[in-house]
């Protein structure tokens, strides 16, 4: 079975490094979302905690040998499905970021850890139980 998804719109910023987590992300930038999906966004407020699923365009190819890593930031080897590093089988990212401001299609958001032109698939309500 084969899954495509389209993407609903792209992070912009202009910096060429970006956090490792949307955790300890201080980083402002815009989600900009196609035209066709403006009514889509219409509930999003300002102030809001969104997650934002896309996806990681500039990893590498999934090897089987990326199924235990060694993170920077973890002693020893992890699975990758323990940790959030974007070597993946479907290379899907998830982060949670603040609504600052919103304008069209366009919302400006803190907290990415995204580079520039990431393709973004979906957008979510953040939750707290």
């Amino acid at each position: 079975m084969e899954t495509i998804f389209k993407p609903i719109g792209y992070i912009r910023h202009n910096k060429t490094k970006v956090p490792k987590h949307w955790t300890v992300s201080d980083l402002e930038g815009e989600l900009v979302i196609n035209e066709e999906y403006l009514p889509g966004i219409r509930d999003i407020k300002i102030g809001q905690r969104i997650v934002v699923l896309f996806h990681f365009h500039k990893s590498d190819t999934f090897k089987e040998e990326y199924l235990i890593q060694n993170p920077p930031h973890h002693k020893g080897e992890r699975s990758v499905f323990s940790i959030c590093s974007p070597l993946r089988p479907n290379p899907i990212g998830m982060s949670i970021l603040d609504v600052l401001d919103k304008e069209d299609c366009l919302l400006k958001v803190k907290g990415i850890d995204m580079y520039d032109n990431t393709p973004v698939f979906d957008i979510k309500p953040y939750t707290e139980l």
